[in-house]
């Protein structure tokens, strides 16, 4: 059980590293037009790190399901 755990937490790892391009097209022409581009990184990294809690909160949500229901089935075993 802990394997798997280890495993998913690896591969959202990888995934979460891998570099994302979350501007919109008016935000990259505004923000591209700009001298040396470190105010579009800026608002890039913003952007991704807003996308990140509604996943973990519907992960959260996922998980406190699994567990439940987990604990009842082994529950209603016994």
């Amino acid at each position: 059980m802990k394997a798997k755990i280890l495993f998913i937490l690896l591969i959202l790892f990888l995934i979460a590293t891998v570099p994302a391009e979350a501007q919109c097209a008016m935000c990259r022409a505004v923000l591209e037009s700009e001298e040396g581009g470190q105010a579009a990184k800026g608002i890039n990294n913003g952007i991704v790190y807003l996308m990140i809690f509604p996943y973990l909160l519907i992960g959260g949500v996922g998980y406190a399901i699994y567990r439940s229901r987990k604990k009842a089935r082994s529950q209603e075993n016994s």
